[in-house]
């Protein structure tokens, strides 16, 4: 008799649930998903860094971000997408403004970024592995003159309630984009004129609500 009435009272809440619910649709549960939340990135605040060596030596300088914003599920960074303007790019190392115009003008032109083609190169987050901490490991596709790669780099990425802060340096080899110029890998008699294929990017990005 006691195993009857206990029988009853449940299938009447599973009944009265239903009812709630309504055909076709499910039940609440008490735990709700967590929304993802986007931190629009703060174009004034950040930049991207660039190097580039040659037998003879290396050249460094600064290019714009545009625009981006981080995709934040929680306290973690689950994807991103980021905008850079090429036509912004500068050099910091040549002193002479003369050659620093001329580096400027060859950097811009068909040889290597072509910006009058390709004003703007992106970054899109496909996937980040914690490492412990703040670091991370972020993989994306970075699309430069058209053309789109994968490339995996190490980044220190802080998340708080009032915005982020990344920082992460990546290795790109530039003949994967078409920017063959100077590159021994298809001329092998330029001699002491080669430029190393692999060039750095570190983005400093910092982003809020």
């Amino acid at each position: 008799m006691k195993f009857n009435l206990i029988l009853a009272g449940l299938t009447a809440a599973t009944l009265t649930t239903a009812a709630v619910a309504g055909p076709g649709k499910k039940v609440a549960t008490t735990a709700a998903a967590a929304k993802a939340v986007t931190y629009k990135v703060d174009a004034a605040k950040s930049t991207m860094l660039w190097n580039g060596k040659k037998v003879t030596g290396e050249h460094s300088g600064n290019i714009k971000v545009k625009d981006g914003a981080f995709v934040v599920d929680g306290n973690k960074v689950t994807g991103g997408e980021f905008t850079f303007d090429m036509n912004s790019i500068t050099d910091t190392d040549i002193a002479d403004a003369t050659y620093n115009a001329k580096l400027i003008g060859h950097l811009k032109s068909d040889d290597f970024f072509s910006t009058a083609k390709h004003p703007t190169s992106t970054f899109k987050i496909t996937k980040v592995t914690p490492k412990g901490g703040d670091q991370y490991d972020v993989t994306g596709n970075m699309t430069i003159k058209g053309i789109t790669n994968a490339i995996t780099f190490p980044a220190t990425v802080k998340v708080t309630p009032a915005g982020i802060s990344a920082d992460g340096k990546a290795t790109i080899d530039r003949t994967k984009f078409d920017i063959r110029y100077g590159s021994k890998s298809f001329f092998e008699s330029i001699g002491d004129k080669a430029i190393h294929d692999d060039f750095t990017v570190e983005m400093k990005l910092v982003a809020t609500k």
